[in-house]
């Protein structure tokens, strides 16, 4: 039976001729990858943890996180911890590096502020994945908030909403 395929596979190429060899590839030198942006990046990440003040630092997985600007009443932050605002919108943040949380939290709240929304959640999760270094999304989401202009206040979800792991947050409108 072998030869039989033998026959037929020659029949079946008859005629066939081969390609013409092509020179070969000139070889070129691999060069290390490295970061085109690395010192600009570096730069950064001094810049921000420098930045850094004292209510940033120490956030744990289950802690509640509430802050309201200044001029802000106690009672707005009391209502938004209840729940008593509509939220218009929400951003989901889980699976996120933080580089792609801080992009996608600032067009979020730019598109949130544009539509008039007031009161939107944003889900960061509790942190429970990231080991030793504790909630990495959490507390970076408690930082840029503080510092974004458009917003006026947040807190911890209701436990319904996803308590400790999401935010109320308030926006100027």
């Amino acid at each position: 039976m072998e030869e039989d395929e033998r026959k037929l596979f020659r029949a079946a190429v008859r005629g066939v001729k081969p390609l013409a060899r092509q020179a070969p590839l000139p070889h070129r030198e691999r060069r290390r990858p490295r970061a085109a942006s690395r010192r600009a990046d570096e730069a950064q990440v001094l810049a921000e943890s420098l930045a850094l003040d004292a209510a940033d630092l120490g956030v744990e997985t289950g802690d509640e996180l509430g802050w309201r600007r200044a001029g802000v009443p106690q009672a707005v932050l009391r209502r938004l911890r209840g729940g008593h605002y509509a939220r218009r919108d929400e951003l989901d943040l889980h699976g996120m590096t933080q580089a792609e949380a801080r992009l996608a939290l600032s067009h979020f709240l730019a598109e949130a502020v544009a539509h008039g929304f007031h009161c939107v959640r944003i889900v960061h999760g509790k942190g429970l994945g990231s080991g030793h270094r504790g909630p990495v999304l959490k507390a970076a989401v408690n930082r840029w908030l503080r510092r974004h202009d458009a917003v006026r206040a947040f807190t911890s979800a209701r436990r319904n909403d996803g308590g400790t792991g999401a935010l109320y947050v308030l926006l100027r409108h």
